[in-house]
């Protein structure tokens, strides 16, 4: 079931569930974070209304600077404002930022370490005609390898507002990747978020504790030595949705089942992620990402240094994008509801 605390959306699983564009979220999250603090300005590369910038562009238009499309000169401006005592946050589509500027945010950003925030909007195969040249599906590789850097992929719009507001009070260098299309409101206003801060969304009846497999054991010696769910799924962004659905699936046929919402992906959250680990024994990581270096990869460095367990990863298998509808390219990346349900299902034999 839903975690009550968590206070989500309780229509998540109605067929008539709310849908919101992550970029509308941005947009009332920035101008938020500018009323509040006057030294957050807003750069963007000829994409303003497409990223919802439009309504900080018209609240203060004297923190507002269009820079065209020169990605990388938006990346250098606004680490030189940053130097200067603002928080600037510039947007582009993430295939063009970090895409195409991604020296530039290394070596000025982040290797001088000033608080610029990088939103990339656009990210995934859920960009749908878009394509595969614009469809960006090494993103979260490329900025969680860099140092300093503060990657937040939010479940939906409620969710990017909060990690916008919450960005704009820290010192770190921070990416916030935004999908393109309207997604289903799985949190609320009331929902908490913390930055760094992994949380269980749904979480079936808990089974008796019991033995794991000799493999396991052998493995994990060192460690707790029983499990008290029958898997762990770990989601991040728009693939949060489609996990709970998953997972509300797999309850009903008897098993019992946690989501964790991942929406930072570093710093990452890894009590949560090994406590995950040592209560069910078995994990599926689910990403709109490339398996190489994303969401799933960072959830396997954690635990093979601490807790070894059986993992399936759902993402984008070393290919690129191409046209069609989101729900085409979903299905056709392999990442689907049928293709998680599956993948829980080998996981748990492998216990």
């Amino acid at each position: 079931m839903l975690y009550s605390s968590l206070k989500l959306n309780p229509d998540i699983f109605s067929p008539e569930v709310e849908l919101a564009s992550m970029r509308t979220g941005f947009g009332e999250g920035i101008v938020n974070a500018g009323t509040a603090d006057k030294n957050v300005v807003a750069l963007c590369a000829d994409l303003t209304e497409s990223l919802q910038l439009d309504k900080f562009k018209k609240k203060f238009p004297e923190r507002f600077i269009e820079m065209g499309v020169a990605e990388q000169n938006l990346v250098t401006v606004a680490s030189g404002m940053a130097a200067s005592g603002k928080i600037p946050f510039i947007g582009s589509y993430a295939v063009f930022s970090p895409g195409r500027n991604w020296e530039q945010i290394r070596t000025t950003v982040c290797y001088n370490d000033v608080p610029v925030k990088i939103v990339g909007s656009h990210a995934g195969v859920t960009v749908g005609p878009d394509g595969g040249s614009h469809q960006a599906l090494e993103d979260i590789a490329l900025m969680r390898v860099l140092p300093r850097m503060t990657v937040i992929v939010p479940c939906d719009a409620i969710e990017a507002r909060k990690a916008t507001e919450a960005a704009a009070k820290t010192v770190s260098p921070t990416y916030i990747r935004l999908a393109r299309d309207k997604t289903a409101l799985i949190t609320t206003d009331e929902t908490p978020f913390e930055i760094g801060k992994a949380q269980i969304v749904w979480k079936s009846g808990s089974t008796p504790g019991k033995k794991q497999s000799r493999s396991l054991k052998l493995a994990t010696s060192h460690q707790s030595l029983v499990t008290k769910s029958d898997l762990g799924i770990i989601a991040t962004g728009t693939s949060l949705y489609r996990a709970l659905l998953v997972a509300k699936r797999l309850t009903d046929e008897g098993k019992s089942v946690q989501v964790v919402n991942l929406s930072t992906i570093k710093p990452l959250d890894e009590r949560a992620i090994i406590k995950l680990a040592q209560e069910s024994g078995a994990l599926v990581t689910v990403e709109d990402h490339e398996i190489a270096g994303g969401m799933g990869s960072a959830v396997a460095e954690c635990l093979v240094k601490h807790f070894p367990v059986p993992i399936e990863f759902i993402g984008i298998n070393d290919r690129f994008g191409q046209s069609g509808t989101p729900e085409q390219l979903i299905a056709n990346c392999h990442i689907d509801e049928q293709d998680i349900y599956s993948a829980a299902h080998r996981v748990m034999l492998r216990k």
